[in-house]
């Protein structure tokens, strides 16, 4: 059996164990509400985590060459089948 199949067993049983440990901690034991409270807490952190890493981005990005066109040279004119600027 080659490594990378050895590893690709052992996450999947670590992932089916840390599921059931979960469940059992979530369902059964008393810690039930810190890891409730940890769970939401984990999930929130890391969808604005993704939310705030986005917004990183576009604030210190520089604009790509298309962007850094004005619509100055480009005037639109008004195209009376459309009923709208068409440039």
């Amino acid at each position: 059996m080659t490594r990378q199949r050895t590893i690709g067993i052992m996450i999947f049983v670590l992932a089916i164990v840390g599921f059931f440990l979960y469940a059992y901690l979530l369902m059964l034991s008393e810690w039930s509400p810190i890891v409730l409270q940890l769970s939401v807490l984990m999930a929130v952190g890391g969808i604005l985590g993704v939310i705030s890493w986005i917004g990183y981005n576009m604030a210190t990005s520089r604009p790509s060459p298309s962007s850094l066109v004005t619509d100055d040279k480009f005037p639109a004119q008004w195209d009376p089948k459309l009923g709208i600027h068409v440039t």
